[in-house]
């Protein structure tokens, strides 16, 4: 895995936080350009504006409405996976494992016993870019004891009983089921997402052909009744099937280019099932999926035969922050606090912040609108968090600009000058993050709730721009090999989009 290049954020405030309290300031310049700044952003893009720059101590240095309290949108992981570092540890893991009660049998090598696959909520079992734990890791180790055999339907639980996977309900309906906001929950495979390839068939009249499909296996959930016509046209759907999978119907031209899909699991079970049976061929293990009379047995402990673990917490939250991944937001925040996450996770905003009114958080991804915090908020959040034993290096758990979803900030920065976190939602554009300058690091919170979200995105972009012209790369340090869930931005697969980035 490549080398992932971060911040070392506790050395730069300790290197600069003597000098930052005397002389980090705004000259009457970049005062007299950020108010002329604001008469244009707010004539561009009217609507309500909450904006607060502070020095690294927290200390306002500019601001315009700075304790408003507005929807922050995916802004609002910035605060989960401060919350889940300080509960958990960065060096946290999650585990994945095959449980059973039983014996081998040693002349067939048939598992003689219950068996089951816990799942935990790993937001990484699987991965889109393949970095992640993987089901066939499970399955070679069973072939390692000498497993050769498993009988009985697939059973799966969670360390704390059944598995479940539901949509959050303080996510509004109109978005369950997109790509952004799938199932959320402990039986969680492939980001509870699934992508085809489908090609024509080889002549007019056949079949189109599916050619790849992630996670492996989920092919067999595919029921083709589509055909290739003439032409290079393509008119082929995806559509739920009854049973956990999906339908592709329509017409693709024998000479068109190949069409990929994505969709939302509908039952991650089902996917789950086909993976396992894909990881079990892969290593020579048959299943006989029906019911015996062999995995029927008394006793209920349970002992680990198999287990995966995930990258690091603090890979999995930069991975989270740099692609804007409301399910592994969700899921962090479970791991954390469990049901009572939102409530937890606010009483350690208000806790560091020090700022006690205007908060109110309903998930861990920002995606409802029913959230509120203040740019006054983000900004103490920020510089009091890395002070904390569970905050240490926090800032290098958010993406660089040019990277993630700070891709489009470059033009006149340089590299490392800004690691933040944006936010968006149908009628919201914020960042939210750190400014590296000569004199020390700026923190700066923009938030902006109003019917021209991309106008005000742009204009945000060079604000940064403004006040990062001289900026200075904050300070980097390489940290271990697996620092970054997925590797190096350019080795990452395209990952689902999402709304509230």
């Amino acid at each position: 895995m490549a080398r992932w290049i971060a911040i070392s954020f506790a050395i730069s405030f300790a290197s600069l936080a003597g000098r930052a309290s005397e002389c980090q300031t705004l000259t009457p310049a970049q005062r007299a350009d950020l108010a002329t700044w604001y008469r244009t952003a707010s004539r561009r893009a009217p609507g309500d504006w909450g904006i607060a720059i502070a020095n690294q101590r927290g200390e306002l240095l500019w601001s315009v409405e700075p304790g408003t309290s507005l929807v922050p949108a995916s802004t609002v992981k910035l605060f989960t996976t401060g919350f889940a570092r300080t509960v958990l540890g960065g060096a946290a893991r999650r585990s994945t494992r095959v449980v059973g009660s039983g014996f081998i049998d040693p002349l067939s090598g048939e598992w003689m016993g219950t068996w089951a696959l816990e799942l935990n909520g790993d937001p990484s079992l699987e991965n889109p870019s393949g970095a992640g734990p993987r089901l066939v890791d499970l399955a070679e180790q069973l072939a390692q004891l000498g497993i050769r055999r498993l009988s009985g339907p697939l059973q799966v639980r969670s360390a704390n009983g059944p598995a479940l996977a539901t949509y959050p309900t303080a996510w509004s309906h109109r978005h369950w089921g997109r790509l952004f906001a799938p199932l959320i929950g402990a039986l969680t495979i492939h980001e509870n997402v699934v992508y085809f390839t489908i090609q024509p068939g080889p002549r007019v009249g056949r079949p189109p052909e599916l050619i790849a499909a992630a996670p492996e296996g989920v092919d067999a959930l595919v029921i083709m009744r589509a055909r290739t016509v003439s032409g290079r046209r393509s008119r082929l759907s995806l559509t739920p099937s009854g049973n956990g999978g999906w339908v592709v119907n329509g017409t693709i031209g024998v000479s068109a280019r190949p069409r990929g899909f994505s969709a939302v699991a509908s039952d991650p079970k089902a996917v789950l099932a086909r993976a396992w049976a894909s990881a079990l061929r892969h290593v020579g293990l048959e299943w006989n999926e029906t019911p015996h009379s062999s995995s029927i047995l008394p006793g209920p402990i349970m002992t680990t035969l198999a287990e995966v673990t995930s990258p690091v917490l603090d890979s999995v939250a930069s991975e989270v922050n740099r692609r804007s991944l409301n399910l592994g937001a969700e899921l962090l925040l479970r791991w954390a606090a469990g049901d009572q996450g939102p409530e937890l996770m606010t009483e350690h905003v208000r806790s560091v912040a020090g700022v006690a009114d205007g908060l109110h958080l309903v998930d861990g991804s920002g995606l409802s609108n029913d959230d509120r915090a203040s740019p006054l908020t983000f900004v103490n959040y920020l510089a009091k968090i890395p002070t904390t034993p569970g905050g240490r290096n926090f800032p290098l758990l958010l993406p660089a600009n040019g990277v993630g979803t700070l891709r489009h900030l470059h033009g006149g920065l340089g590299q490392g000058v800004v690691r933040a976190k944006t936010g968006t939602l149908g009628q919201v554009s914020n960042v939210t993050g750190y400014l590296g300058r000569p004199d020390g690091v700026l923190i700066v919170s923009l938030m902006y709730n109003g019917g021209r979200p991309s106008t005000a995105r742009l204009l945000q972009w060079k604000l940064f721009q403004l006040l990062g012209a001289d900026g200075a790369a904050i300070p980097e340090d390489i940290l271990t090999p697996d620092a970054q869930l997925g590797g190096s931005d350019a080795s990452a697969v395209t990952a689902p989009a999402d709304s509230s980035r």
